[in-house]
């Protein structure tokens, strides 16, 4: 089928994710099957044959730039009429946004959910057969729950220095806030052989980073018929010989165990960077988040985690102004921060999401009020992460060279407690260190700017 008509035409598609880290690895996986059924990958939109976008529900301000791009492409399409226009990803789960695409952007020929990702071929392969393009129908795939895993999927990874492998897919959590388990199922872990298999094909083929991915990668293998668990994962992928590392997200706190601690603080090559949501330093506020722990709980184990693991970083998630919080509780939060000493954070103002349980509670305080608890959380936090690194000139780091800055002469790289270092080294020609562990010297230290030399 694809190889009907001019037989010498190429044909090119365009893959563009938005998103979490698992959005970024399905996106490499529909790229795998494009590549497989013979289109050349490329950015390039206007000789497009295919245009996939692959969307993120978390938050509103994702969803309407999201729907911003789908738009933009209505002139790409009156262009050039045989070109398919798919959406795919965790919007397309949702009913309300899966009827905004049917009224409002015709021009949209193929949709399917997260659920659906391994039909993929199916799909594009049925358009090309029965001349759907031509005939102006449309394959809309929705509310499909297969919840089976499938392996082998090709995969175009974006990199050639790190790699996403993810271990579990789906949420049985259902934070009251989170619209995730609604649209991306629930908990299926993939069986431990797959995925050592996988990080040692990795690490055989060079990478010298591996992502370990779920949405909440603690709670691996309790649907598995092997009776594993996340942290006996992290030791068996930590037995392979070599310099590389491994990293994992996201960790939930209700399921971080000390036996993970204890592992991590033993391994040889698991990165000493914990990313461990917290999302609000209040009790009240946490338990109508459904999030299932106490902030004494949480602080039990940062504590033992700084404890058990030398020179530990720790990073963290804040939702600010949940509904209902009041400005005392939300003091709370920047209390926790002052005491953990996070060497950063990924902040949000609360978002809500239709179908998911806060969405439907009161929430009196201004999006204008908000905005300045947010102002004021930044402000503590900078200060806190001008401090840390501040502390870190004049020593030395093992740093992973991930890339080269597009406008000078310099590397990029990343340091075991994942922060960015920029290198300029003696030598013209550093191309050559992309990819390698390096000893680097800070020798500059502001702000959240690090830079170094090698050593």
């Amino acid at each position: 089928i694809l190889k009907s008509g001019k037989t010498n035409e190429k044909k090119f598609a365009v893959v563009k994710t938005y998103g979490c880290q698992q959005n970024v690895s399905d996106g490499e996986k529909l790229s795998g099957m494009l590549e497989n059924m013979g289109y050349f990958l490329t950015e390039d939109e206007e000789k497009a044959n295919i245009i996939v976008i692959n969307t993120c529900a978390i938050r509103k301000n994702a969803e309407n730039r999201i729907f911003g791009n789908i738009g933009a492409l209505k002139r790409l399409k009156k262009k050039n009429p045989n070109m398919i226009i798919a959406v795919c990803g965790c919007m397309t789960e949702q009913k309300d946004e899966i009827k905004k695409i049917k009224k409002s952007y015709p021009f949209v020929d193929l949709l399917f959910g997260t659920h659906s990702l391994n039909r993929f071929p199916e799909l594009i392969l049925k358009m090309l057969k029965s001349k759907v393009i031509k005939n102006k129908n449309r394959i809309f795939i929705d509310n499909e729950k297969d919840e089976k895993i499938y392996e082998g999927i090709p995969v175009k990874r974006t990199g050639k220095v790190k790699a996403f492998v993810p271990v579990m897919y789906g949420c049985d959590n259902f934070c009251s806030y989170c619209i995730v388990p609604y649209v991306r199922g629930r908990e299926r872990s993939r069986k431990s052989e797959d995925i050592v298999s996988e990080v040692e094909k990795l690490l055989e083929n060079g990478y010298k980073e591996i992502m370990l991915l779920g949405q909440n990668v603690n709670s691996y293998g309790k649907n598995l018929e092997e009776n594993i668990n996340f942290a006996e994962l992290l030791r068996r992928v930590d037995n392979f010989q070599g310099e590389y590392r491994i990293r994992f997200m996201t960790s939930h706190p209700k399921d971080a165990t000390r036996e993970l601690i204890d592992v991590i603080a033993e391994s040889k090559h698991i990165c000493k960077n914990f990313h461990l949501p917290v999302q609000c330093g209040n009790n009240r506020i946490l338990k109508e988040m459904n999030r299932k722990y106490t902030k004494e709980q949480y602080l039990d184990i940062v504590k033992y985690a700084k404890k058990k693991i030398k020179n530990l970083s720790l990073s963290s998630d804040i939702i600010v102004g949940f509904p209902g919080e009041k400005y005392e509780e939300f003091k709370e939060t920047i209390a926790l921060i002052k005491e953990v000493e996070f060497i950063s954070l990924f902040t949000f103002i609360y978002s809500p999401r239709n179908g998911t349980y806060a969405a439907n509670l009161p929430d009196p305080i201004s999006k204008k009020e908000k905005t300045e608890w947010l102002m004021e959380l930044l402000k503590v936090q900078e200060e806190i992460s001008f401090k840390e690194y501040k502390n870190m000139k004049g020593k030395i780091f093992r740093v992973l060279i991930e890339s080269k800055s597009e406008n000078e002469n310099i590397l990029l790289g990343r340091t075991d407690n994942n922060l960015t270092m920029e290198i300029k080294p003696e030598e013209t020609n550093v191309e050559n260190f992309i990819g390698e562990f390096k000893n680097v010297e800070v020798t500059y230290a502001s702000g959240r700017t690090l830079k170094g030399r090698f050593v």
